[in-house]
């Protein structure tokens, strides 16, 4: 199921918008940040070029935010080695995707940017 078209506006206005003022621009040909869209699931990606081949990105996915229609909140997840999402359980699911932006960037934990 794909997200209602009013929530998928506030998602990518709010993290195109995360995206662009959390790197800084002299070095966005060293690493970026963007999100991809995935039913009900948005997931945040760092990119980086390959060391041995700068025209290559790789791709790490830092944290997940799924969309609960029915009860219209978000719940953050953090991905393991292998790339299994779990519950992030520090912050409770929320209305509005930028208060778990907010734990993202914040990372108490250090879990999402180590």
């Amino acid at each position: 199921m794909a997200l209602p078209p009013l929530v998928r506006q506030l998602v990518d206005s709010k993290l195109t918008k995360y995206c662009k003022n959390k790197i800084p621009p002299k070095l966005r040909d060293k690493i970026r940040l963007s999100y991809k869209v995935w039913g009900n699931n948005v997931t945040l990606i760092e990119s980086r070029p390959y060391w041995f081949d700068p025209s290559k990105w790789s791709e790490l996915k830092v944290a997940q935010f799924r969309y609960d229609p029915d009860k219209k909140h978000w719940t953050l997840y953090w991905a393991d080695r292998n790339d299994r999402w779990h519950v992030y359980w520090d912050v409770e699911p929320a209305k509005d995707i930028e208060e778990l932006l907010r734990e993202v960037d914040e990372d108490p934990t250090g879990i999402f940017w180590g």
